[in-house]
Formats: C-alpha cells, structure tokens, sequence
C-alpha cells in the first residue's frame, strides 16, 4: 500500500488535473487507485454511490480510477454560500456552516474524521493519490491545517509540489515555498513538478536545475500544456470569465455568472457542439440579445443570487427574452428564480425570508434543512436521460402539472409554462445525455453531434494519462509514494 499527495505553490496550478492523469496512468498498468482530497472548497459537486456529495474534481479523479466517487475520496466539502460562511460538507453529509469567526478551529477539529476516510482508501486499493488544497506557503493558515502539510505530516504521506509556469514565476514560486515553511514541512516534500509548460522544455534546463540546486528537492518532470484538460469539466469558477467563444455562424446559449454559482459543469457538453456557442456572462455585462437559449444555472445561495441578477439588470434581459419567445432553462437553483417566489423561514441561506421570483413559471419554493441528493433516469422531450438531484427545498405550483421529466421507476419533475418555453428542473447533468441535448437544440434548429460526453472525458483523461507517462518520471513517483514521508 502507497500514497502520494500533491500540493501546489497556489490555487489553479493544475493539480486536479494532474491527479486525474496520474489516477488513470496507474489505473491503466493495473493497479487498484483512488483519489483523496482530504479538505475541498467547491460549490461544484457530485453525488456519491454511497448517497453523499464530493468534490466534482474528486468525482473526475474517480472516474479517472474507473471507480465509483465516494464521500471518502473527500470527506470534508466547504461550499461557500456568502462571503464569510460556507456549508461543511462531512463524509457527504450537511453538518452546518463554517464562517470566518470559527474556520481554523473548525477545520482543525475534523482532521480525525479525514483520517478515518483516509485509512479506509488506502487499506482497499494499491495507492492512494492525495490532492492538496491552496498551497502550503499560505502559512498564515497553517495552524489547523487538514488540507496540506497539517494532513501530510499527519497521516505521513510523502509530498510533490506543482508549480504553475504558464502565469509566470514558477523559480520563485517554488524556491519561495521552501523558504516560507518549516523544516519540518519541507521535510515532507520529495520533488517538483512544473507544469503547463508551452514551447521548447530545454529553454528551461537552467531554471529547473536552479531549483533544484535551491530547495534540494529534484525535478520529477516538466509537464507541457495538455490540450486535454479543456474536455475535462471545472471545478473552479474563477475559470469561467476566461473563457471566450467566438459565436458568428452559431446560435448563443447564454449563461449569466451569478456569484455563487453551483455546478456550471452542467453547460460542458455544449462547449463541444459546433452549431452552439456557450456564453458565460460575466458581471456588468449585458445577456446577449441574440441569445436563442438562456440557461439559470445551478446556485448554492439562491435568494442571494437572484438579488445579485437583479442589480446586474440581468431579470430585465431574461424577460425580454421570454417576451420574444426565447427559451429559458432554469438548473435547481435557477429552477427556484424563475418561480413566483422564495421563502427560507428557517434561514437556511441566512436571515429568515422570503423573496419574489422572476414569475415566469407558477410555481414557489420554501427552503429547507433536508438536502435531496440522488442519482436519477427517465425520459424528457421523449428522450432518456441519467443525472442527479442535489437541493436543500421543495417546489409547487400549477406549472408542475406540466412536468419537464417522467423519472424511472415512476414520478414525475420539473415544470414548463404553457407556451413550453420556460423549463425548470432540478436535475444535473442532463446535457451530457445525447438525445435529449439533441432535442434541446432541435428546439433552435441546431442538430446535435450525437456524442457521448461521457466517453469524451474518458478519452481526454486517457490522452492526459499517455502525455503524463511521457513527461514525468512515474518510477520515481512511484518510489516515492512507497516510502513514508
């Protein structure tokens, strides 16, 4: 039995990626793998086969594994809900919230709780790859610490640091971390790995071997920048206002980017359709006129989102959409706008309330404490699909006697106006299903590619496994995974 864990020199160097990678490379020669991220901040998540929510960079990384995700692979969830609170997420369950007042000591007392998931992966597989969160040079949330070195020295697993060339820095960013920690932390790293290396890597021989002479850690491989990734879902919404989609020839999908937006993954099956461009709307931009489709996404703090469309003057978009006959689809929490109203009497998302809704579909939502989290199938628009629920509320209303979807097994979900161009459901992931993504866009007379995106991604994590083999030295790696920290 092994481990290994990888931190970065910061946020968004890559390593989800590069787990995923590393997860199906080994997968691929035959050993039994699985992810662990021992502490995550998302509001993108996924339902697990044991009935709890992870990380879906951890659901990836399952898959990457041709495992099923479970609430082990990421046992403590952080899904912000405002600027100082987020949900805790525990072994898959909704344990209350964490705020600025209470965070370090908060977190630090779960690292029990992350080690029993720990224990319990690495004793059923051959190697447990292990995620980092943020970076370890943020010393100033060092006490406390489950997410990187407070969980290495812990549950002692070896460590390799990434560090980010593409935004520049990568010399410093490394020397830099091994001048900021203790000894006792440097200690538990064994290498580094750049990553997202664009041109010629012989540019770079003398920087590599600086830093290696600097921080006496050796370099385990230059990683090039892996075209791949970009057919991988994402689970950091910082990376949502970088992308830019030329749109001339092809019908707009738009998506407004509310703050708290929650499994925007939803919308990665029409990146990859030639006839659609999907338009993230960022903050003090206006929602495409020409829009032929608006998608509500998901939300992990819908009042609050729904105020933040408000000032946006996105409502005001949406609705001389509606008066034109566009179509809206509402995702859970965008579901719950697009009704008459909200009401959270227990103050689920805050201060008890209750707020209007954008009125396009007759039906109302009350929050409440309960989450619905469950992996579903049935038939929409006559053709099938598989997806999950993840909701905290319940919604009625007239509209619901025009269901979206005829769940297996019996029931029916979701609503639709009378003039069928307003859809709420509270399902995800409904688009990565074929046909019924090809019937959505028979609806804007575009015709679907037919593609699995299921097997797309399984193709991209096998393309980034084959890149990964070439690039890093996996026998090191794996050296290094079997010796303790």
């Amino acid at each position: 039995m092994a481990a290994l864990m990888l931190q970065g020199t910061g946020s968004d160097v890559g390593k989800s990626v590069l787990v995923a990678g590393l997860c199906r490379a080994l997968t691929n020669r035959g050993l039994r793998v699985r992810p662990f991220k021992p502490q995550n901040m998302s509001n993108n998540a996924a339902v697990t086969i044991d009935g709890g929510e992870i990380g879906r960079a951890q659901a990836l990384q399952a898959l990457a594994c041709r495992a099923a995700p479970h609430s082990d692979m990421n046992p403590v969830l952080l899904k912000p809900q405002a600027d100082r609170t987020s949900q805790l997420i525990v072994h898959g369950r909704v344990r209350g919230t964490l705020g600025s007042g209470n965070f370090r000591e908060g977190r630090g007392a779960l690292m029990g709780e992350v080690l029993e998931s720990y224990h319990r992966l690495r004793s059923a597989c051959d190697i447990v790859l292990v995620e980092g969160a943020g970076s370890p040079a943020e010393i100033n949330l060092r006490a406390g610490d489950i997410a990187n070195m407070g969980f290495a020295r812990a549950a002692d697993v070896p460590v390799v640091l990434v560090g980010d060339i593409d935004r520049g820095g990568v010399i410093a960013a490394i020397v830099g971390t091994r001048a900021v920690i203790d000894a006792d932390d440097a200690a538990m790293i064994k290498g580094f790995i750049i990553n997202k290396f664009r041109g010629d890597p012989a540019l770079f021989d003398d920087g590599y071997r600086a830093i290696a002479e600097r921080t006496g850690w050796p370099g385990l491989g230059v990683v090039p920048w892996l075209a791949a990734a970009s057919r991988l879902p994402s689970e950091d919404a910082v990376i949502l206002e970088r992308r830019a989609d030329a749109h001339e020839g092809r019908r707009i999908v738009a998506c407004p980017i509310l703050p708290r937006i929650a499994n925007f993954d939803d919308l990665d099956p029409l990146k990859q359709e030639p006839g659609v461009a999907l338009v993230m709307v960022p903050p003090g931009q206006p929602i495409p006129a020409d829009a032929a489709i608006i998608v509500l996404p998901g939300s992990k703090a819908t009042i609050a989102d729904l105020a933040a469309l408000r000032r946006e003057g996105w409502d005001i978009d949406i609705k001389a959409h509606h008066r034109r006959g566009g179509l809206i689809l509402g995702l859970c929490g965008g579901y719950q706008m697009l009704g008459k109203r909200i009401a959270d009497p227990l103050g689920i998302e805050g201060a008890p309330s209750e707020v209007e809704g954008l009125e396009l579909l007759d039906v109302s939502t009350t929050l409440a404490p309960a989450k619905t989290l469950r992996e579903v199938s049935g038939t929409a628009w006559g053709s099938p699909f598989a997806g999950y629920e993840m909701h905290m509320g319940e919604t009625a209303g007239a509209d619901t006697a025009r269901p979206f979807a005829r769940i297996e097994g019996g029931g029916n979900e979701g609503a639709t106006n009378t003039a069928g161009n307003v859809i709420g459901t509270y399902i995800h992931g409904l688009l990565a299903s074929p046909d019924l993504r090809g019937a959505l866009l028979e609806r804007i007379n575009v015709t679907g590619n037919g593609r699995d995106h299921g097997a797309d991604v399984d193709a991209a994590l096998d393309d980034i496994a084959a890149e990964l083999a070439i690039h890093l030295d996996i026998e090191a790696l794996l050296h290094i995974a079997a010796q303790p920290g």
